[in-house]
């Protein structure tokens, strides 16, 4: 029962790192990452279509993404995707090839992506807590029903909670690191 309870945690606690790691990848910075443009939606023949399924996507250079569709039909869908989305890039289309130069980051922006990072992270540990809150109600009601004993709950209740600390650690190391690299001149 308790093993089911805490590979559960495990599960959930694992999805909210993964949804951490993929927003803060997501996040521009100063530096080209195609984590910038990957999941990026492009209207595609009337369906919407992740654009790393339409193009290759590269980083030739640390202040520059290359994308090259694999159907040249599909530049236009793909720059008009770009412009569209929050990421304040404008496309430069050479009819193959689609260049995205990422500016410098000003000073007090790198605050603010600062400040937006710390809340991702904040939300992430926010996920972690619910997930151990629910396993700690499910191993009191496990309790009460006398399907486990008190002792297996307190010992179920200190191993969710360590856990609870190793993925607490394993957020706030994804943030710091993210936050190092904003603020990388």
């Amino acid at each position: 029962m308790i093993n089911d309870i805490l590979a559960e945690s495990k599960k959930t606690m694992d999805k909210a790192v993964e949804a951490l790691q993929s927003d803060l990848a997501a996040m521009r910075t100063g530096r080209a990452s195609t984590g910038l443009v990957n999941k990026l939606l492009v209207e595609y023949y009337g369906t919407l279509t992740a654009l790393q399924e339409l193009a290759l996507i590269s980083v030739p250079e640390a202040q520059l993404i290359a994308i090259r569709p694999y159907d040249p039909g599909a530049i236009k869908d793909i720059e008009r995707a770009i412009l569209q989305s929050d990421l304040g890039l404008n496309p430069n289309n050479d009819g193959k090839l689609i260049r995205l130069q990422i500016p410098s980051l000003t000073e007090q922006r790198r605050r603010e992506l600062t400040k937006a990072a710390s809340k991702r992270v904040e939300d992430s540990r926010i996920s972690i807590r619910h997930a151990r809150r629910g396993s700690l109600e499910d191993m009191k009601s496990f309790e009460k029903e006398k399907m486990i004993s008190e002792d297996e709950f307190y010992k179920g209740r200190d191993e969710v909670q360590k856990l609870t600390d190793e993925y607490i650690k394993k957020v706030d190391a994804i943030g710091e690191a993210k936050e190092k690299e904003i603020l990388e001149v």
